[in-house]
């Protein structure tokens, strides 16, 4: 079989905000350097950046600081971030936020002074929410766009990463192979360093946020690598996807968090504002709080016509909604929804995962030459991530590694010699489908999948239930891999495409499933019905799991390290915080 190879200096999977900044940081670091960029779809036309809505966190405000968004993230994160991880997100955050507007050429909503205007966003002890409209993702990831498709930077679109691959002399990484898409051939790119950047996506569940070509591809190569991934228990669900009925894909859409912030109700079936039963803060507690209390409702059958419940925004002005929130306005009107006038129902949506690889404010990975920046880390969030810290996490640290990755690949003369022995096993499992007579529907194992994650390891979780999910999973992923695929063509084959989706997302399903058995006690996003205690805030572990060589899961818990503050303390001195608290 023939494999193209190409050689690079810095290889970058993924072009989301993370892959994006990495690019132009390391290219400001060193104009010379030869950057790749390989995407699973279009540059800048994929991926969850540009599926933002809400906006960036920074403290600019007057009267917020860095202390404040650091203790806010501690505080939401349920004391399981790493510290001096969450430090630089606040810190960095804002010069990144004057790096978009002065030299990206982000245009972000203002005040009548001139100066930046900021909304509420839940679990915030200031409005720090920095955005454009409710499209603030597509502000950012189009005007990133610009800025990199003007530089020498190669791009390998509609390039899909089959897998990390290590060098053959065991120093570090040498490169990924890649899958074109559009050929169905096979591509080594050799680099001195990699970033993966790929985003995480949970879309094994029943209603997710993440389009469909999202599939937690780097996690799975990672685990495949042998790779330690931290807190992979935490995938948080947004209160409010968009709950459109069967015969529409927008289920699941976000309707963001801004609309609770500028006071929108949440009611039950009846009509009766129901989060009060739950917190004091109402429809302003963060968002595993609200998804809880939304679940809970939809179990006990207090619900809507299609299951869910409702968002209200009307007693607000319909005509001060439409203005506020155009993006999500139109949104439900494409799905014959009135959102500024009427009620719409929603349900807890599959949003985000605060778990992934283990890394180091550098961006650094245990596998020298490494990097990972983004949704594909774990660390920063710890148990919850707020509201406008996603988007924030992506850029401050893409850029952080992008400079790493330059100084790094400064000091190689050359691409190590890749494991051909790692490039046949990818090979192999990637053409494993074509020798195997058809099975079962790949529609169908997804959509049991599906069901599985929402029922047992969704945003409640029992130790019968867990285990139940591990026993799907295991049953589902056997029946993957017996799994062939007729048509024997490789060009644009997106049945095979979703062989391959399939697979990223059964392996990394498992690893959720086998820490969230393992966690038995409460902690953000990750929620037991049969331990509902948080425990000791000062005997904090993380999970971390590995799956070297294909092996069954090897889990441990590991103390978090109050690096700065810790469960008792604050950098603030002055409790009361002000600002505009939720």
């Amino acid at each position: 079989m023939r494999i193209d190879t190409v050689d690079t200096d810095i290889l970058i999977l993924g072009s989301g905000g993370a892959g994006l900044f990495a690019a132009l940081h390391a290219l400001q670091t060193d104009p010379d350097l030869d950057v790749t960029i390989a995407v699973k779809g279009l540059l800048g036309k994929c991926g969850c950046t540009r599926m933002v809505q809400g906006g960036y966190n920074v403290a600019l405000a007057p009267g917020d600081s860095v202390e404040r968004h650091f203790m806010d993230t501690i505080e939401g994160g349920k004391w399981l971030p790493r510290q001096d991880l969450a430090w630089a997100l606040c810190l960095f955050a804002v010069e990144r936020v004057q790096e978009l507007e002065n030299e990206i050429g982000c245009f972000f909503d203002r005040n009548r002074d001139g100066s930046l205007h900021h909304k509420a966003f839940a679990g915030q002890t200031f409005d720090r929410t920095v955005h454009k409209g409710d499209l603030t993702g597509i502000e950012i990831i189009n005007r990133l766009m610009e800025q990199v498709m003007a530089r020498p930077v190669r791009r390998l679109e509609d390039h899909r990463a089959i897998d990390l691959i290590p060098a053959k002399d065991g120093s570090g990484i040498a490169g990924a192979l890649l899958l074109d898409i559009r050929t169905g051939t096979y591509r080594m790119v050799r680099a001195k360093t990699v970033l993966l950047g790929t985003g995480a996506g949970p879309t094994m569940y029943k209603y997710h946020t993440p389009s469909g070509d999202k599939s937690c591809d780097g996690l799975a190569m990672a685990l495949r690598l042998g790779l330690p991934l931290r807190d992979m228990e935490m995938v948080q669900f947004h209160p409010t996807g968009l709950l459109g009925g069967p015969d529409t894909r927008m289920t699941g859409t976000v309707l963001e968090e801004g609309l609770r912030g500028a006071g929108g109700y949440l009611l039950d079936g009846a009509g009766r504002r129901f989060m009060a039963d739950y917190d004091a803060r109402g429809e302003r507690a963060t968002r595993d709080v609200v998804s809880r209390g939304i679940y809970a409702e939809m179990r006990a059958g207090r619900t809507g016509p299609m299951g869910g419940v409702y968002i209200e925004m009307k007693h607000l002005g319909p005509d001060k909604v439409a203005a506020q929130f155009p993006g999500m306005v139109k949104r439900c009107a494409d799905c014959g929804f009135d959102l500024a006038g009427d009620r719409v129902e929603v349900v807890p949506t599959a949003h985000y995962m605060m778990g992934g690889v283990e890394f180091d404010p550098d961006g650094s990975t245990e596998l020298p030459g490494l990097y990972a920046a983004g949704e594909d880390c774990g660390g920063v969030h710890g148990a919850n991530r707020l509201g406008g810290n996603g988007v924030a996490n992506s850029t401050v640290f893409g850029g952080i590694a992008g400079e790493s990755m330059a100084r790094y690949a400064a000091r190689r003369k050359s691409p190590a010699d890749p494991d051909p022995a790692a490039i046949d096993a990818a090979i192999a499992r990637a053409e494993r489908p074509f020798g195997l007579p058809r099975g079962a529907g790949l529609a169908d194992l997804r959509d049991a999948l599906a069901e599985c994650m929402w029922d047992d390891v969704g945003v409640m979780r029992t130790a019968d239930g867990l285990r139940r999910g591990l026993s799907r999973i295991a049953d589902l992923s056997g029946a993957l891999s017996e799994a062939g695929l007729a048509d024997g063509d490789r060009a644009f084959n997106l049945t095979w495409q979703d062989w391959l989706n399939l697979d990223s997302l059964l392996a990394v399903s498992t690893v959720i499933a086998t820490a969230a058995l393992d966690r038995d006690d409460s902690r953000g996003a990750h929620f037991r019905e049969d331990y509902p205690e948080t425990g000791d805030l000062l005997a904090s572990a993380y999970t971390r799991i590995r799956t070297p060589d294909g092996a069954a899961p090897s889990l441990e818990r590991v103390l978090v390290a109050f690096t700065r503050v810790r469960p008792g303390e604050s950098l603030i001195e002055d409790e009361d915080l002000g600002g505009t608290a939720p």
